[in-house]
């Protein structure tokens, strides 16, 4: 069944990516970005001329959120899926990222994906249907060093994500997670240096990791046994097209580097948890358990 779905982040990357596919599924795609007609225009020109909407989004302002939501709407009626992309990645000693780096990393990460969550949450409630697909990474889970904001960002992901679920789940919506690994993107190219260059120096030796590890991924990532980033892509597609109730709480895609281990380990502490609150059908879609059960 044709969807009618809207990403976050599609210049380039997994969004670009998931918005050609899901509309090569037959889906309706709203393909959001910034600025779309002056810096983005070329990658917002490839979209369209694929019959691909496109609508000016930032995730780190509110009204630019809720002005695109309204578009959506109004030309298709509704929202079906929401697929929270957009994303920055930072790498670099920790303590040599200032204040402002590291609130502008989480605006965009953690801060923006929610607000596209609370723009589109009242349409689906009163559909009482609807699915929202956050990108998270397996960096939420497992921790490099020197890739530590970035990784809190994802940790946050991880739990917001979480907390929506549950709460959601009476209303009649889903709400999952992707965790991918290192990809060749240009989100490695974009990633952001720490601006504290003294504190940097201040590590000796230790300050050249970031660069190496990054080099090293860059050569993984342009090698001849190199991922192929439509991987994510195409699980996105797969969690859209599953049943109702019936998707993962999470799905890595590419190399796990141990997250898929916590995600096994943590899921029952997790139901556990709920169960001991008093909570635990709100793990689950109304009329979900009793369609398995009889399957």
């Amino acid at each position: 069944m044709s969807k009618t779905i809207l990403i976050t982040g599609t210049s380039t990357g997994f969004g670009r990516d998931a918005a050609e596919t899901l509309t090569r599924a037959g889906h309706k795609v709203f393909a959001s970005m910034r600025a779309p007609e002056t810096r983005n225009r070329t990658h917002a020109e490839t979209l369209r001329n694929q019959k691909i909407e496109v609508v000016e989004l930032n995730v780190t302002d509110s009204k630019s959120v809720d002005r695109a939501v309204a578009a959506v709407i109004e030309k298709a009626g509704r929202i079906d899926v929401l697929v929270n992309n957009a994303g920055v990645l930072t790498t670099g000693v920790s303590e040599a990222f200032t204040a402002e780096q590291a609130s502008a990393l989480f605006d965009v990460n953690v801060i923006g994906l929610h607000r596209a969550t609370r723009a589109v949450l009242p349409h689906m409630r009163r559909q009482r249907d609807g699915l929202i697909v956050n990108m998270g990474s397996v960096l939420g889970r497992v921790t490099f060093p020197f890739f530590g904001l970035y990784g809190a960002s994802k940790f946050a992901v991880e739990a917001l994500t979480e907390s929506y679920r549950y709460e959601t789940s009476q209303l009649g919506i889903d709400v999952t997670l992707v965790q991918p690994s290192a990809y060749p993107t240009r989100l490695f190219d974009s990633a952001t240096q720490p601006a504290d260059k003294e504190r940097t120096a201040e590590y000796g030796d230790l300050a050249e990791i970031p660069a190496a590890m990054l080099q090293n991924f860059s050569e993984m990532l342009s090698g001849t046994d190199a991922p192929n980033p439509h991987e994510v892509a195409e699980a996105v597609a797969r969690l859209i097209g599953a049943p109702k109730g019936q998707r993962p709480a999470r799905t890595v895609v590419g190399a796990a580097y141990g997250a898929d281990a916590v995600n096994e380990a943590t899921e029952p502490v997790q139901t556990a948890t709920i169960e001991a609150l008093g909570l635990g059908h709100m793990a689950t879609l109304p009329g979900t358990l009793a369609k398995e059960t009889a399957a």
